[in-house]
């Protein structure tokens, strides 16, 4: 199969899911973007472990990584999301709420980057 077909592959799949996935976690959070917060975090895991594995320790094909970590979860996150709902935020004066946002966004983001890398080096 073609690389672009594997990347489209994946990304159907990562935008259903973050469809899914986003719209379940804000019927909880209304007020915050709390859907995208979730999947970004969530993916940034992912995407820490899945690299780590295929670079340090699994031998995953590149057509794997295609499919994983550029298709399903590259339209798994989303940064447009992020920076439209922020700037939501602002333009709603909650300058608080925005703030929040940018740095819960990051923070938790590289936080799950580096538990992601530290458990698939920890697992094996």
């Amino acid at each position: 199969m073609p690389k672009l077909m594997w990347v489209g592959l994946g990304g159907f799949f990562g935008a259903l899911t973050r469809y899914l996935i986003s719209g379940l976690v804000a019927r909880w959070c209304v007020s915050f973007p709390c859907g995208t917060l979730f999947v970004n975090v969530t993916g940034s895991f992912f995407l820490g472990f899945l690299m780590t594995l295929a670079a340090e320790t699994l031998v995953i094909s590149p057509n794997l990584r295609l499919l994983l970590a550029i298709g399903f979860l590259g339209s798994y996150t989303t940064f447009s999301t992020f920076a439209y709902e922020t700037n939501s935020l602002l333009e709603s004066n909650k300058i608080l709420e925005a703030t929040l946002n940018v740095g819960l966004s990051v923070f938790l983001g590289l936080a799950g980057i580096r538990l992601g890398v530290w458990l698939a080096r920890n697992l094996l």
